[in-house]
C-alpha cells in the first residue's frame, strides 16, 4: 500500500470535505477506525482493502470515502486511533511516574498486556512502522509524532524523579526515556518470534535495574 499523501488529513469530527460530523456520523466514523484498525494490525495495511473495511464495518465504500477521502485518509486516522490506544493505556501510570516503583507498575502494565497473547503482533505503533516508514514519509511522520509523545512522558516522569531526589543529576532523562521506549520495541519485536514477553522483560528489567544502582550510589 502506498500513503500517497493526496490530501491534507481530515480533522477529527469532520468529513473529508469539511462538514461537520452529526453525532451518528461520529459513531459511524468511530465504528470505521476501530475495525480499519483491528484489520490493520492482524494483516498489514497493505493486505487491508477498503472492501474488507466495509464488510467488518458494515458499510458502503462512500461512507468511507465521505469520512476519509481516500484509503490514505483512513490509514492516517488509524494511525492516530492506534496512537491514542497505546498512550491511553499508559497514561495513568506516566502521568505518577515519581519512583522506581512506579516505574515498575508501568513495566508491569507493558508487559501483561502483551503476556496473554492479545497482542500477538507487537506494538500497534511499532507494526505500522515497520510496514509504512520505508515507504510512505507522510505515514512516517504521523507515527514519529506519536514516538515522541510516548518518549516525552517517559522523559518528563524520570526528570520528575529526578527533581524530587528519586535520581541522581547524573541520571540523563532524555536519554534512559529514549532506551526506555527502544527497549519495549525491540523487546516486542523479539516477543512476536519468540511467542513469550521474556525479552521484554529482560530489556525493561536491565534498564530499571540500572536505574535504581544509581539511587544506591
Amino acid at each position: 500500500m502506498c500513503y500517497l499523501g493526496s490530501m491534507a488529513p481530515v480533522p477529527v469530527g469532520t468529513a473529508a470535505s469539511g462538514q461537520r460530523l452529526t453525532r451518528k456520523g461520529q459513531e459511524t466514523h468511530r465504528r470505521i477506525v476501530s475495525e480499519a484498525a483491528a484489520l490493520m494490525y492482524e494483516h498489514g495495511v497493505g493486505r487491508t482493502s477498503i472492501e474488507d473495511v466495509q464488510a467488518a464495518a458494515g458499510v458502503s465504500a462512500s461512507q468511507i470515502y465521505h469520512y476519509f477521502g481516500d484509503k490514505e485518509g483512513l490509514v492516517h486516522a488509524v494511525i492516530n486511533h492506534q496512537r491514542d490506544s497505546v498512550l491511553g493505556v499508559q497514561k495513568p501510570l506516566l502521568a505518577n511516574l515519581d519512583s522506581i516503583e512506579a516505574l515498575e507498575a508501568w513495566r508491569d502494565v507493558i508487559v501483561s498486556i502483551h503476556r496473554d497473547g492479545r497482542n500477538q503482533q507487537g506494538c500497534p505503533m511499532g507494526s505500522l512502522s515497520s510496514e509504512l516508514s520505508r515507504s510512505a514519509p507522510e505515514a512516517r511522520t504521523d507515527l514519529l509524532a506519536g514516538f515522541n509523545r510516548w518518549e516525552e512522558d517517559l522523559r518528563s516522569g524520570l526528570l520528575a524523579m529526578r527533581e524530587r531526589g528519586k535520581l541522581p543529576d547524573r541520571v540523563d532523562p532524555e536519554r534512559f526515556a529514549l532506551a526506555l521506549l527502544a527497549a519495549v520495541q525491540g523487546g516486542l519485536v523479539l516477543t512476536q518470534a519468540r511467542r513469550d514477553t521474556v525479552a521484554l522483560e529482560a530489556s525493561l528489567d536491565t534498564l530499571i535495574d540500572c536505574l535504581r544502582d544509581h539511587t544506591d550510589h
